[in-house]
């Protein structure tokens, strides 16, 4: 018999029964008994991720592909989202000794002596082949085989080139590394319309190729690479770095490079355990099964901030052909938060990837009769009255497509693939955490120790992996470290003019903040998109000198009411980004200018104390311009005539001002 009691709320007699203890007692064991068994229940993405046999994982961002690492990385990632303070301070991986290293305990027990030795292979490879090149005695030290992941990167061949102008590839090696060719690509936001652009990210580069095409010249010029070997501790003397390996080698270097990435327990030493101002969280997939797999989206957003668990995301796409076949594609659907409790894990993202990946993977443009007139004269229409993308690929201009794309509008109509999971194979499954720092790029903290690439922090918040930025900066990090090592500037003063206070780098956290749903920031859901389509209208009436550099930052789109093609010869590459400061400027009046009511909605957004210290930032972008443009002509006819010391500080100031100011990007 079934016990029940009326309860009463607030004085008046309650309209539902209460249950007796028994009874509740008895619902709570059974509900706790249904949970324990959803969790028994493996996720799809565990069940995905399981039958997908993994082959051996490698070093860098990417290269792990099995769950259980995923496990890992979501542990990791919740760990830097906990509210709980840690006690424990990282781990003391470097050691300052006063002294020099002939008077220490490890005399005679050291394996080999460097000029530089690049901790950390995947990335750290370029710049030890650069220096080698130099002439310089290098080692490379990795903890896993070191050989590229199977994921393509995607780059220019503008970018590919600068790799050849430091003197580690010949230009033959590049067509060796090239997997795919894809042209033109996608830009679009939430249905406001939609841009094709050519020659930005259009390469897919095989880091396998083109990692041991690096590695065998690297060998060929001399250089040592320590595989399997991962850094126990490295002790700092007067005269050399010390370096423990696990494996029990030691090793003596004048210089050592930290390259080591974004989890390098150098960094967390230096860090002393602070908390990412924010993260990019990335998921995807290389599946098989794409019939319709010509076309590749650079940034696009289907859809409006959505809630996830106990956050909010705003959800982008990439997507591209895969090298790997012609029915081959890879997706990434990424985020920008900022690490708190309830952010979502990367699992959960993974489990919305799989939603969202069918409805998202559709359709190339095709136009009505209204349209085709001016395609065809394009040449960008095929028999069939279908975009020809092989044709338009030849074209040097930019396709802008109108915000009326419905198919039950008149105007450019879209045919979807009618992609379906269940008819895709999952080849491999993608997932990444990227944290950045606002005080970034990360000056040097010890002498005779420098940050490179992901570890220094110089690639931009709003971008994922380091590549184009590491191709952007390469020339100039080798030629300061040969310079370093030469005169002995080892010093933790004179190796941070290596990795120096840059404003555009800094004036680009705004964007990041701009593009991170914020969790009761009471702005409406579409005001990511909508935000993102006015900087870019504003930018198309501007010109190609606004909009060209402030593509290197990201790329945006337009809902022009026509069909028109604008000259995007040698367009520039969003993943290096690049701000400039009269684009900057022009941009920021105009969209003030043209939709001043979105103004409230921005410091909603992003807050005022953010857009106070982006305000310091602007100025300094400007003052850098300044100097860069005026003083840099002034200064560098006498730099011959000066002393070594200052010779080498003067070289680094006048690159500062050149790449802070983003005024080393040329058209």
């Amino acid at each position: 018999m079934l016990m029940v009691q009326l309860g009463q709320c607030n004085g008046v007699l309650g309209q539902y029964p209460k249950l007796s203890p028994l009874v509740r007692r008895r619902k709570e064991r059974i509900q706790r008994s249904i949970s324990l068994q959803a969790q028994a229940l493996p996720s799809r993405t565990q069940r995905i991720m399981e039958s997908i046999a993994v082959e051996g994982e490698v070093g860098g961002a990417g290269g792990a592909y099995s769950y259980n690492a995923l496990k890992r990385l979501d542990h990791i990632w919740s760990s830097i989202c906990s509210n709980v303070t840690v006690s424990q301070q990282p781990q003391q991986v470097v050691s300052s000794i006063p002294g020099v290293s002939s008077h220490s305990d490890l005399t005679g027990k050291v394996v080999d002596k460097f000029d530089v030795v690049v901790c950390g292979g995947t990335l750290g490879i370029f710049i030890a082949t650069a220096l080698s090149a130099k002439g310089l005695q290098v080692g490379v030290v990795e903890r896993n085989i070191l050989k590229g992941r199977e994921q393509e990167w995607n780059i220019s061949r503008k970018e590919l080139l600068e790799l050849v102008d430091v003197g580690i590839l010949e230009e033959n090696d590049i067509e060796q590394a090239i997997a795919m060719n894809f042209n033109p690509n996608r830009c679009g936001f939430e249905d406001k319309g939609e841009i094709w652009v050519k020659d930005i990210l259009n390469l897919g580069v095989s880091p396998v190729k083109l990692i041991e095409i690096v590695k065998k010249r690297f060998i060929s010029l001399g250089g040592v690479i320590f595989e399997g070997c991962s850094v126990s501790s490295i002790s700092i003397y007067e005269d050399a770095s010390v370096l423990k390996l696990a494996k029990g080698n030691i090793l003596s270097s004048r210089l050592i490079i930290d390259a080591m990435g974004n989890f390098s327990p150098v960094v967390k030493q230096i860090r002393r355990g602070k908390k990412p101002d924010g993260v990019c969280l990335v998921v995807g997939s290389c599946a098989r099964g794409f019939k319709d797999n010509s076309a590749s989206d650079i940034i696009y957003s289907s859809s409006s901030v959505k809630k996830v668990g106990d956050s909010e995301a705003q959800y982008f796409w990439e997507a591209f052909p895969a090298g790997s076949g012609p029915l081959d594609r890879t997706t990434y659907m990424f985020t920008y938060v900022s690490p708190q409790p309830g952010s979502p894990k990367l699992e959960e993202l993974l489990e919305d990837f799989w939603d969202l990946m069918p409805e998202y993977q559709d359709r190339l443009p095709h136009p009505s009769l209204k349209h085709r007139t001016e395609l065809d004269s394009a040449g960008c229409l095929s028999a069939s009255g279908r975009v020809s993308l092989q044709a338009c690929s030849s074209k040097p201009f930019l396709l802008l497509f109108p915000a009326w794309i419905d198919t039950d509008k008149p105007g450019i109509s879209r045919g979807r693939q009618g992609v379906s999971l269940d008819n895709l194979e999952i080849l491999r499954v993608i997932y990444g955490i990227f944290p950045t720092y606002r005080d970034s790029p990360l000056p040097a903290a010890f002498d005779r120790i420098l940050q490179f690439g992901d570890a220094s922090g110089i690639q931009s918040p709003v971008s994922f992996g380091g590549f184009g930025s590491l191709t952007r900066h390469l020339g100039r990090l080798s030629a300061g470290v040969y310079e370093a090592i030469n005169g002995d500037f080892l010093d933790a003063s004179s190796l941070s003019l290596l990795n120096p206070y840059m404003p555009n780098l800094s004036a680009s956290w705004l964007f990041q903040r701009a593009m991170s749903a914020k969790k009761n920031s009471n702005v409406p859901p579409e005001f990511i998109n909508e935000l993102l389509y006015v900087n870019f209208q504003s930018m198309q009436k501007l010109g190609d000198p606004v909009l060209r550099p402030f593509l290197q930052v990201y790329c945006l789109i337009s809902p022009f009411q026509s069909f028109f093609l604008v000259d995007l010869i040698d367009a520039a590459i969003w993943s290096q980004d690049v701000i400039q400061f009269w684009a900057l400027s022009k941009t920021l009046g105009l969209v003030m200018l043209t939709k001043p009511q979105i103004i409230p909605s921005i410091f909603k957004q992003v807050g005022i104390p953010v857009l106070l210290d982006w305000s310091s930032h602007f100025f300094m972008l400007g003052y850098y311009t300044f100097l860069s443009t005026y003083a840099d002509p002034l200064i560098r006819p006498f730099l011959t005539a000066f002393p070594s010391k200052m010779k080498y500080e003067w070289k680094r100031y006048l690159e500062a001002w050149k790449y802070g100011s983003g005024l080393d990007y040329k058209l």
